[in-house]
């Protein structure tokens, strides 16, 4: 077998080292591959895959052993302080067989743009649902290549067997940051010589925390990989959840992680479901369950929500409880569905009542599972559907596939309450968990369009403040710990006032620019401000004015050129547009969009449509049982941790336990 010069060794060190753009593998910056790898943690009893691989690079800077890989590697695995044993007498599984495969990519931008690939040829094995339940650190060595090794560190976290909270809800703003939350207050809450005369819901949390959001491959995240690392305790890369990404061509064989939902069905048998505002299948609500390293396989994980895993043994989450969203793209029979078939008939098959608009919502009974898909894609934004509403006609979006427009449209508030009605019912004394999202502050702030996307903050404000009354109604309050909290930020901020009747009267880019106030001039705000003759109906916590003439200075740090007039655009935005004679992918500032404003320099590359996600935490706000576990400063991982602690899903082993209140609790928060 080839061995690594020490030329090779320096030259491969370094490869791995300033492979950024692109790399051959994220989790494996040696030509040995452990998945889970190096800094894992786990939850005592937590099922996952571990998937062994072994690279033999064709051409490229890293090119070893004429791309022939080791297929006589071996793997151990030692607990701190125990002699080493095979991964197949530690687990008491079989060995299983050998997999050969190989895969192609491009070592930089060089590489791309001359299109040389390199080929990477690769043996490997995957050990399928294995759990460890004894706390403790342990170390896995593969060896390969006559003597080369890559060791991954792995923690068990503490055991906490004792069911502290019933039921939890976890509120997710998608891409929600402090930044954001300090602007839909300014918006929605009225100050008088600096002093708020009412807040946000969320600012009455009696806990704070910060969140920090890397991935496991770069520091910027996306929406897939930082759910699944709420969920699972496990981070992943970017478009991944609830696997760890190998090298392989199938998208639905990478090693799992078993999820948060999965883990509370096999253990408690509670109740759990997912509500928001983007389509069900969008990659929040479907990491609670989806395994697959691309987020995009959209119909393939709407099966999985519904049946599980299916292509492997793997636990079986029971199907949700309730389901409430868009996307009814997969659902209708056709090319977006999973192997084309009906999935509203899927889900009343399996005993599911259906909802497919506001009205029949609010008629669901309690005790049934409930299946709810309003209109094709997202739901259109609150701004849209409560101040706007001569937009919604103008979307083809009826839920049973036709290009009608879906206008009996519930809002995130309803979906979530009727949820809670659901879960409570169905889960009864064995609780329940469930996730609701605001989706479309995200999405919004990608199109920069900040009025849509605060209007969706403030909705999902206004959704926690109602759910909070309710749980005290039906006497839940107290055994429920309820989070908000975000995935990811976007580089946003406010930074001035603006008089928008001035910037729209001058001639040139630069004398407009002069409407923008900093520090004294920044001014108050208008936007809780009365006008005569405007009215909404929309009621206390929101803008009644949302066009006032002296707005917000508000933007982005990493966004495409695009032209700003600071006043809310009572139709969605599309800041860029391509320009014929240019490439159809370059784009330029849509001319169409705040005609009276003026040009911002872009900071992304000219391909980039929309803003992109920053590196900024995220705060998580908390009340109820372990609430004071959430203060501080910490990984996305631990959020799942200290979720998973106080459901007491940090399990000795792999029985059901007899009683909620059983064993001791041993915190590691």
């Amino acid at each position: 077998m080839g061995k690594f010069s020490s030329l090779a060794v320096v030259v491969a060190s370094l490869t791995a080292a300033a492979a950024q753009t692109y790399q051959r593998l994220g989790a494996c910056p040696d030509l040995g591959c452990v998945l889970p790898p190096d800094q894992t943690d786990f939850l005592p009893g937590q099922y996952f895959d571990l998937r062994l691989e072994i690279h033999a690079p064709v051409n490229g800077s890293e090119a070893f052993n004429n791309g022939e890989p080791d297929e006589n590697f071996s793997v151990t695995i030692a607990k701190e302080g125990d002699e080493p044993e095979s991964i197949a007498e530690f687990f008491d599984v079989a060995e299983p067989e050998l997999e050969k495969w190989d895969f192609k990519w491009y070592e930089d931008l060089f590489a791309k743009d001359a299109y040389t690939p390199s080929v990477v040829n690769v043996a490997s094995k995957i050990y399928r649902r294995i759990a460890i339940h004894e706390p403790g650190n342990y170390v896995v060595t593969l060896s390969y290549y006559d003597g080369q090794t890559t060791t991954a560190n792995w923690v068990v976290r503490p055991l906490a067997t004792r069911k502290k909270a019933k039921n939890v809800i976890l509120f997710i703003g998608d891409g929600m940051t402090t930044n954001m939350i300090t602007a839909a207050r300014l918006l929605g809450h009225k100050s008088i010589n600096g002093k708020y005369q009412s807040r946000l819901q969320m600012d009455q949390f009696p806990v704070v925390g910060h969140q920090m959001t890397h991935s496991l491959d770069t520091y910027i995240t996306d929406s897939a990989n930082s759910a699944s690392a709420l969920y699972t305790g496990h981070k992943s890369s970017v478009n991944a959840m609830g696997v760890y990404v190998d090298s392989s061509a199938d998208h639905f064989d990478d090693p799992k992680v078993e999820t948060i939902v999965e883990m509370l069905v096999r253990t408690w048998e509670s109740a759990w479901g997912a509500v928001s505002t983007a389509t069900i299948s969008d990659a929040t609500p479907i990491a609670l369950t989806g395994h697959s390293r691309s987020r995009y396989a959209y119909a393939s994980l709407v099966d999985q929500g519904l049946n599980s895993v299916t292509n492997y043994t793997w636990t079986n989450h029971n199907g949700p409880d309730v389901w409430f969203g868009g996307g009814a793209e997969q659902f209708n029979p056709g090319s977006g569905s999973y192997q084309g078939k009906d999935y509203y008939e899927e889900f009343a098959n399996a005993g599911y009542d259906i909802s497919l608009n506001k009205t029949s919502l609010l008629e669901l009974g309690n005790s049934s599972r409930a299946l709810g898909i309003f209109c094709q894609s997202h739901l259109p934004v609150w701004l849209d559907r409560n101040v706007f509403k001569e937009n919604l006609a103008t979307f083809e979006n009826d839920p049973l596939g036709s290009t009608d427009a879906a206008l009996d449209l519930p809002g995130l508030k309803e979906m979530t309450l009727k949820a809670v009605d659901i879960l409570h019912t169905r889960g009864g004394d064995k609780g329940f968990f469930l996730m609701s999202e605001g989706a479309s502050i995200d999405k919004q702030m990608h199109a920069l369009d900040y009025d849509r996307a605060l209007g969706d903050l403030l909705e999902l404000d206004d959704t926690v403040r109602a759910t909070i009354a309710h749980l005290e109604e039906l006497d839940e309050l107290e055994d429920t710990l309820v989070l908000v909290t975000a995935d990811h930020g976007h580089g946003f901020d406010v930074y001035g006032g603006v008089d928008t009747k001035y910037l729209s009267s001058q001639e040139t880019d630069r004398e407009k620019r002069r409407a923008v106030g900093t520090y004294e001039l920044s001014g108050l705000s208008q936007y809780t401000e009365a006008v005569d003759g405007v009215s909404y109906g929309t009621g206390p916590n929101f803008p009644v004015n949302w066009d006032p003439r002296y707005t917000l200075a508000q933007g982005f740090s990493a966004n495409p050129d695009r032209r700003e007039n600071f006043r809310v655009h009572k139709t969605p935005r599309e800041v860029v547009a391509s320009t014929p004679g240019f490439d159809e992918e370059d784009m330029f500032v849509n001319a169409e969009d705040s005609p009276d404003g003026f040009v911002v320099n872009g900071t992304l590359s000219v391909t980039e449509s929309s803003g992109v996600h920053s590196l900024t935490d995220v705060a998580l706000f908390a009340m109820g049982p372990c609430q004071d576990t959430f203060g501080g400063v910490y990984g996305n991982v631990d959020v799942f941790f200290k979720i998973a602690s106080c459901l007491g899903l940090a399990r000795p082993d792999d029985k059901t336990p007899d009683d909620p209140e059983e064993g001791p609790c041993e915190d590691d928060d």
